[in-house]
């Protein structure tokens, strides 16, 4: 009876054990990777707005990816959304410059929004600092500049030698021709995507504000300013005002 005892007990505490096991597996966060596939399911099944709402939040958490902002695109375009799905590719972009397929589905976008392309496209220096993220030609421009100091540095060394400093002064001219493009892009105005249709231009950064205009759904306009709630634009005619912070979404962080 004593053995019988001891046995049910710890057949007991091993039971507890297991289900105690599973109770904190069952409570563990999903993964990054299983929430993506879950955002997906949502979609598939319906529900774009479960599916975005996992998007948005594995974007937060800096989870960012071409593929992510694809999908989440195909999500606000099935349920409307020409804004968002334009600034989701245009996001997306941002993330990964050399992604076709981005630009694939950002020219298709565009098209069916009836958007000239000037209207993407309201600071073309950005389109240097695309170029520049694509190709890492700022870590190309250090990686020149560090050369060229290694080179001076062997030619003191070494003054017989008359290889180095014509190696210094070449890398140093190849540095600063990778240097001007991300340099250029820098001086760009930071832009954001008018994410809805009528969204109004405002003559103040207040609820009781007036209308002065009403900004293009898709259309991409330069932030000149930013406040808590409201964001000062201008768009393509070159008007100027006040726009909510829910209806132009910023496409940089």
């Amino acid at each position: 009876m004593g053995l019988s005892a001891r046995g049910l007990r710890a057949a007991a505490g091993a039971a507890v054990v297991l289900l105690s096991a599973g109770a904190l597996q069952a409570q563990a966060p999903a993964s990054p990777g299983q929430r993506y596939r879950q955002a997906g399911d949502l979609i598939r099944t319906g529900d774009a707005l479960g599916g975005i709402a996992i998007y948005r939040s594995l974007a937060a958490s800096g989870l960012e990816s071409g593929s992510l902002y694809w999908n989440w695109a195909q999500a606000a375009a099935a349920r409307g959304e020409a804004g968002e799905a334009l600034w989701a590719i245009l996001r997306g972009r941002e993330v990964e410059p050399g992604d076709r397929s981005l630009l694939r589905e950002l020219e298709r976008l565009r098209e069916a929004a009836n958007l000239d392309p000037a209207e993407l496209a309201p600071e073309p220096m950005a389109a240097l600092a695309r170029f520049a993220r694509r190709f890492h030609l700022g870590w190309l421009a250090l990686g020149l500049a560090v050369l060229s100091l290694a080179a001076h540095l062997v030619g003191r060394l070494r003054p017989a030698l008359t290889w180095p400093a014509r190696a210094a002064w070449a890398a140093a001219a190849l540095a600063l021709l990778a240097a001007a493009a991300p340099l250029a892009g820098a001086t760009a105005r930071p832009t954001g995507v008018v994410v809805r249709r009528g969204a109004p231009l405002l003559d103040g950064a207040s609820a009781t504000a007036h209308s002065i205009g009403a900004l293009r759904q898709g259309e991409v306009v330069p932030l000149l300013e930013s406040g808590a709630a409201y964001l000062r634009v201008e768009d393509s005619s070159g008007a100027r005002g006040w726009a909510h912070r829910d209806d132009v979404w910023p496409l940089s962080n």
